[in-house]
Protein backbone atom coordinates (compact mmCIF):
# COMPACT_ATOMS: atom_id res chain seq x y z
CA UNK A 1 0.00 0.00 0.00
CA UNK A 2 1.31 3.59 -0.57
CA UNK A 3 1.80 5.87 2.58
CA UNK A 4 -1.25 6.10 4.78
CA UNK A 5 -3.59 4.72 6.79
CA UNK A 6 -5.87 1.47 5.93
CA UNK A 7 -9.09 -0.07 7.81
CA UNK A 8 -9.09 -3.72 6.46
CA UNK A 9 -10.68 -6.60 8.59
CA UNK A 10 -8.46 -9.71 8.92
CA UNK A 11 -10.81 -13.12 8.88
CA UNK A 12 -10.49 -15.82 11.08
CA UNK A 13 -13.47 -18.26 10.80
CA UNK A 14 -17.05 -17.67 10.23
CA UNK A 15 -18.53 -14.71 11.50
CA UNK A 16 -15.35 -13.71 13.07
CA UNK A 17 -13.10 -10.95 11.75
CA UNK A 18 -10.66 -8.87 13.68
CA UNK A 19 -10.87 -5.10 12.63
CA UNK A 20 -6.99 -3.95 11.23
CA UNK A 21 -5.89 -0.90 10.97
CA UNK A 22 -2.17 -0.37 9.15
CA UNK A 23 -0.11 3.11 8.86
CA UNK A 24 2.50 2.81 6.08
CA UNK A 25 5.05 5.81 6.65
CA UNK A 26 6.40 7.32 3.75
CA UNK A 27 10.09 6.18 4.18
CA UNK A 28 11.06 2.71 4.57
CA UNK A 29 12.15 1.52 8.28
CA UNK A 30 10.97 -1.00 10.77
CA UNK A 31 7.31 -2.76 11.55
CA UNK A 32 5.68 -2.21 15.61
CA UNK A 33 2.50 -4.22 15.46
CA UNK A 34 0.19 -3.50 18.88
CA UNK A 35 -2.67 -5.48 19.95
CA UNK A 36 -5.16 -4.52 22.28
CA UNK A 37 -8.77 -6.00 23.51
CA UNK A 38 -7.05 -9.45 24.28
CA UNK A 39 -9.03 -9.64 26.95
CA UNK A 40 -12.83 -8.01 26.29
CA UNK A 41 -13.54 -6.08 29.83
CA UNK A 42 -10.06 -3.93 29.11
CA UNK A 43 -11.07 -0.95 27.26
CA UNK A 44 -8.46 1.41 27.56
CA UNK A 45 -5.60 -0.09 24.93
CA UNK A 46 -9.14 0.13 22.25
CA UNK A 47 -9.79 3.94 22.78
CA UNK A 48 -5.74 4.49 22.54
CA UNK A 49 -5.16 2.99 19.39
CA UNK A 50 -8.19 4.49 17.83
CA UNK A 51 -7.03 8.27 19.47
CA UNK A 52 -3.45 6.82 17.70
CA UNK A 53 -4.65 6.13 14.15
CA UNK A 54 -6.86 9.32 13.68
CA UNK A 55 -3.78 11.68 14.77
CA UNK A 56 -0.97 10.21 13.05
CA UNK A 57 1.10 11.37 10.39
CA UNK A 58 2.25 9.16 8.25
CA UNK A 59 4.62 11.74 6.58
CA UNK A 60 6.64 11.70 9.46
CA UNK A 61 6.03 7.66 10.14
CA UNK A 62 9.65 5.56 8.66
CA UNK A 63 8.39 1.80 8.60
CA UNK A 64 4.79 0.55 9.55
CA UNK A 65 2.25 -0.01 12.25
CA UNK A 66 0.02 -3.00 12.42
CA UNK A 67 -2.89 -2.67 14.99
CA UNK A 68 -5.59 -4.68 15.68
CA UNK A 69 -7.78 -2.71 18.47
CA UNK A 70 -10.19 -5.46 19.85
CA UNK A 71 -8.24 -9.10 19.43
CA UNK A 72 -11.24 -10.29 20.78
CA UNK A 73 -14.64 -9.61 19.17
CA UNK A 74 -16.51 -11.81 21.04
CA UNK A 75 -15.14 -11.18 24.59
CA UNK A 76 -15.49 -7.99 24.04
CA UNK A 77 -19.16 -7.89 23.14
CA UNK A 78 -19.94 -9.54 25.98
CA UNK A 79 -17.10 -7.04 28.37
CA UNK A 80 -15.95 -10.46 29.71
CA UNK A 81 -12.22 -11.12 29.89
CA UNK A 82 -12.88 -14.58 28.84
CA UNK A 83 -15.03 -15.62 25.49
CA UNK A 84 -18.46 -16.83 25.82
CA UNK A 85 -18.25 -18.49 22.60
CA UNK A 86 -15.85 -21.20 24.43
CA UNK A 87 -14.92 -19.91 27.65
CA UNK A 88 -11.13 -19.62 26.90
CA UNK A 89 -8.74 -16.87 28.35
CA UNK A 90 -7.49 -15.96 24.77
CA UNK A 91 -4.24 -14.46 26.24
CA UNK A 92 -3.43 -18.51 27.91
CA UNK A 93 -3.56 -20.18 24.08
CA UNK A 94 -1.07 -18.60 21.47
CA UNK A 95 0.12 -19.69 19.46
CA UNK A 96 -3.21 -20.93 18.68
CA UNK A 97 -4.90 -23.74 16.34
CA UNK A 98 -6.38 -22.88 13.03
CA UNK A 99 -8.64 -26.20 14.01
CA UNK A 100 -8.86 -25.27 17.48
CA UNK A 101 -11.96 -23.35 19.49
CA UNK A 102 -12.48 -19.75 18.39
CA UNK A 103 -10.06 -18.28 21.15
CA UNK A 104 -7.53 -20.48 19.48
CA UNK A 105 -8.19 -19.84 15.96
CA UNK A 106 -8.33 -16.19 16.85
CA UNK A 107 -4.50 -16.66 18.47
CA UNK A 108 -3.25 -18.64 15.21
CA UNK A 109 -4.45 -16.03 12.60
CA UNK A 110 -2.74 -12.85 15.16
CA UNK A 111 0.34 -15.21 15.46
CA UNK A 112 0.95 -16.09 11.69
CA UNK A 113 -0.64 -12.27 10.60
CA UNK A 114 0.16 -9.55 12.97
CA UNK A 115 2.78 -10.69 15.87
CA UNK A 116 5.08 -12.78 13.37
CA UNK A 117 5.16 -9.81 11.01
CA UNK A 118 6.74 -7.92 13.47
CA UNK A 119 10.44 -5.69 14.54
CA UNK A 120 8.77 -4.91 17.92
CA UNK A 121 5.66 -5.79 19.78
CA UNK A 122 3.39 -4.01 22.06
CA UNK A 123 0.42 -5.66 23.52
CA UNK A 124 -2.54 -3.44 25.53
CA UNK A 125 -3.90 -4.39 28.53
CA UNK A 126 -5.33 -2.92 31.68
CA UNK A 127 -7.26 -4.70 34.89
CA UNK A 128 -10.27 -5.09 33.30
CA UNK A 129 -14.06 -4.53 35.88
CA UNK A 130 -12.96 -6.36 38.40
CA UNK A 131 -9.23 -5.92 39.25
CA UNK A 132 -6.60 -3.13 39.74
CA UNK A 133 -3.15 -3.27 37.80
CA UNK A 134 -0.48 -0.65 38.04
CA UNK A 135 -0.40 1.77 35.21
CA UNK A 136 2.90 0.46 33.29
CA UNK A 137 5.27 -0.96 31.17
CA UNK A 138 5.91 -5.01 31.46
CA UNK A 139 9.47 -6.25 29.84
CA UNK A 140 11.52 -9.69 29.58
CA UNK A 141 14.10 -9.10 32.45
CA UNK A 142 16.84 -11.00 30.40
CA UNK A 143 16.11 -8.88 27.08
CA UNK A 144 17.72 -5.68 27.50
CA UNK A 145 15.92 -4.40 24.81
CA UNK A 146 12.88 -4.69 26.29
CA UNK A 147 14.37 -2.75 29.23
CA UNK A 148 15.31 -0.02 27.30
CA UNK A 149 11.63 -0.10 25.39
CA UNK A 150 9.88 -0.11 28.96
CA UNK A 151 12.42 2.93 30.13
CA UNK A 152 11.45 4.91 26.94
CA UNK A 153 7.59 4.15 27.05
CA UNK A 154 6.79 6.45 29.66
CA UNK A 155 4.71 4.60 32.28
CA UNK A 156 4.92 5.81 36.10
CA UNK A 157 5.57 1.80 36.68
CA UNK A 158 7.96 -0.61 35.02
CA UNK A 159 7.78 -4.00 35.62
CA UNK A 160 10.33 -6.86 34.52
CA UNK A 161 10.04 -10.04 34.50
CA UNK A 162 12.30 -13.29 34.61
CA UNK A 163 10.48 -15.71 32.78
CA UNK A 164 7.45 -15.60 30.77
CA UNK A 165 4.73 -18.76 31.05
CA UNK A 166 3.62 -20.23 28.18
CA UNK A 167 0.68 -19.03 26.19
CA UNK A 168 0.62 -15.38 25.79
CA UNK A 169 0.59 -12.95 23.36
CA UNK A 170 4.31 -12.11 24.34
CA UNK A 171 5.63 -15.56 24.95
CA UNK A 172 5.07 -16.34 21.35
CA UNK A 173 6.87 -12.90 20.57
CA UNK A 174 9.72 -14.54 22.65
CA UNK A 175 9.52 -17.76 20.42
CA UNK A 176 10.04 -15.85 17.99
CA UNK A 177 12.75 -13.83 18.36
CA UNK A 178 10.63 -10.66 18.35
CA UNK A 179 11.61 -7.84 21.34
CA UNK A 180 8.19 -6.75 23.36
CA UNK A 181 6.29 -4.71 25.78
CA UNK A 182 2.98 -5.16 27.50
CA UNK A 183 0.93 -2.28 29.07
CA UNK A 184 -1.36 -2.67 31.70
CA UNK A 185 -3.70 0.56 33.69
CA UNK A 186 -5.58 0.61 36.19
CA UNK A 187 -8.84 -0.53 34.90
CA UNK A 188 -12.29 -1.20 36.76
CA UNK A 189 -14.17 -1.05 33.84
CA UNK A 190 -13.50 2.83 32.88
CA UNK A 191 -10.73 4.72 31.31
CA UNK A 192 -9.16 6.78 33.35
CA UNK A 193 -7.87 10.20 31.28
CA UNK A 194 -4.17 9.67 32.88
CA UNK A 195 -4.22 6.01 31.93
CA UNK A 196 -5.34 7.12 28.05
CA UNK A 197 -2.29 9.70 28.13
CA UNK A 198 -0.17 7.21 29.24
CA UNK A 199 -0.88 4.99 26.51
CA UNK A 200 -1.22 7.15 23.76
CA UNK A 201 2.01 9.02 24.87
CA UNK A 202 3.72 5.44 25.10
CA UNK A 203 2.81 4.38 21.53
CA UNK A 204 4.43 7.40 20.20
CA UNK A 205 7.04 7.14 22.96
CA UNK A 206 8.14 3.93 21.21
CA UNK A 207 7.75 4.90 17.74
CA UNK A 208 10.43 7.37 18.67
CA UNK A 209 12.79 5.01 20.54
CA UNK A 210 12.77 2.92 17.56
CA UNK A 211 13.27 5.27 15.03
CA UNK A 212 10.35 5.21 13.65
CA UNK A 213 9.32 8.66 14.05
CA UNK A 214 11.24 12.18 14.92
CA UNK A 215 12.20 13.40 18.46
CA UNK A 216 13.28 11.78 21.72
CA UNK A 217 10.66 9.90 24.10
CA UNK A 218 8.68 11.93 26.57
CA UNK A 219 9.03 10.90 30.13
CA UNK A 220 7.16 12.93 32.88
CA UNK A 221 9.16 11.44 35.38
CA UNK A 222 11.70 8.40 36.37
CA UNK A 223 9.58 4.87 37.26
CA UNK A 224 9.08 2.50 39.87
CA UNK A 225 10.90 -0.55 39.26
CA UNK A 226 8.99 -3.88 39.66
CA UNK A 227 10.26 -7.32 39.54
CA UNK A 228 9.01 -10.86 39.83
CA UNK A 229 6.98 -13.47 37.85
CA UNK A 230 4.01 -11.32 37.80
CA UNK A 231 1.69 -14.04 36.44
CA UNK A 232 -2.21 -12.84 38.23
CA UNK A 233 -3.09 -16.88 38.11
CA UNK A 234 -0.63 -17.55 40.99
CA UNK A 235 -1.84 -14.55 43.63
CA UNK A 236 -3.46 -14.48 47.03
CA UNK A 237 -6.68 -16.98 45.96
CA UNK A 238 -10.19 -16.65 47.47
CA UNK A 239 -11.39 -20.00 49.15
CA UNK A 240 -14.47 -19.05 49.15
CA UNK A 241 -17.18 -16.65 47.53
CA UNK A 242 -17.43 -13.61 49.60
CA UNK A 243 -17.91 -10.08 49.60
CA UNK A 244 -13.90 -8.49 49.53
CA UNK A 245 -12.97 -5.80 52.48
CA UNK A 246 -9.37 -4.48 51.17
CA UNK A 247 -7.03 -3.34 54.05
CA UNK A 248 -4.13 -2.50 51.18
CA UNK A 249 -3.94 -0.48 48.50
CA UNK A 250 -2.37 -0.79 45.23
CA UNK A 251 0.86 -0.37 45.08
CA UNK A 252 1.68 0.20 48.64
CA UNK A 253 4.67 -1.75 50.18
CA UNK A 254 3.93 -4.09 52.66
CA UNK A 255 6.00 -6.58 54.94
CA UNK A 256 5.50 -10.34 55.34
CA UNK A 257 2.44 -11.31 57.53
CA UNK A 258 0.93 -7.74 57.24
CA UNK A 259 -3.41 -7.91 56.57
CA UNK A 260 -4.19 -7.63 53.28
CA UNK A 261 -7.36 -7.78 53.12
CA UNK A 262 -10.43 -10.42 54.44
CA UNK A 263 -13.70 -11.72 53.03
CA UNK A 264 -16.72 -11.52 54.63
CA UNK A 265 -20.43 -13.47 54.32
CA UNK A 266 -23.82 -11.53 53.22
CA UNK A 267 -23.97 -10.69 57.53
CA UNK A 268 -20.76 -9.16 57.07
CA UNK A 269 -19.22 -12.10 59.30
CA UNK A 270 -15.30 -12.90 58.61
CA UNK A 271 -14.82 -16.20 56.39
CA UNK A 272 -11.10 -15.83 55.48
CA UNK A 273 -8.13 -13.04 56.10
CA UNK A 274 -5.54 -12.33 53.72
CA UNK A 275 -2.00 -11.96 54.35
CA UNK A 276 1.00 -10.89 52.93
CA UNK A 277 2.86 -13.91 52.34
CA UNK A 278 6.11 -11.92 52.10
CA UNK A 279 7.79 -8.31 52.05
CA UNK A 280 7.13 -7.08 48.99
CA UNK A 281 4.80 -4.65 46.55
CA UNK A 282 0.86 -4.79 46.15
CA UNK A 283 0.72 -5.43 42.45
CA UNK A 284 -2.78 -6.32 41.89
CA UNK A 285 -6.16 -6.07 43.58
CA UNK A 286 -9.36 -7.45 43.53
CA UNK A 287 -11.62 -4.15 43.42
CA UNK A 288 -14.76 -5.73 42.28
CA UNK A 289 -15.82 -6.21 46.04
CA UNK A 290 -17.99 -9.13 45.30
CA UNK A 291 -16.01 -12.74 44.32
CA UNK A 292 -16.09 -16.17 43.79
CA UNK A 293 -13.79 -19.20 44.97
CA UNK A 294 -10.53 -19.40 42.99
CA UNK A 295 -10.74 -15.72 42.38
CA UNK A 296 -6.93 -14.19 42.32
CA UNK A 297 -7.52 -11.86 45.19
CA UNK A 298 -3.88 -10.12 45.45
CA UNK A 299 -0.37 -10.24 43.95
CA UNK A 300 2.87 -9.36 44.90
CA UNK A 301 5.81 -8.24 43.60
CA UNK A 302 9.56 -6.85 44.15
CA UNK A 303 10.77 -3.64 44.22
CA UNK A 304 14.09 -2.20 43.12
Amino acid sequence: MPSGIAREWLAVSGEISLPLLRAKGALPGPALAVTAGVHGDEFEGVRALFDFFNSLDTSALRGSVIAVPVANPPAHRACRRTSPVDGVNLARVFPGRDDGTVSEQIAAVLTREVIGKADFYLDLHSGGVRYAMPSMAGYAAFDPRGRAAAEAFGAPVIWGHPAIEPGRTISIALELGIPFLYCEAWGSGRIAPADLLMMRRGITNLLRHLGMLPGMPDIPAPPRVLSGAGNTDDGLAAGADGFLMLDVLLLDRVIAGQLLGRLVDLQGSTIETYAAPRSGTVALTHEMPVVARGDTLFLLADEE
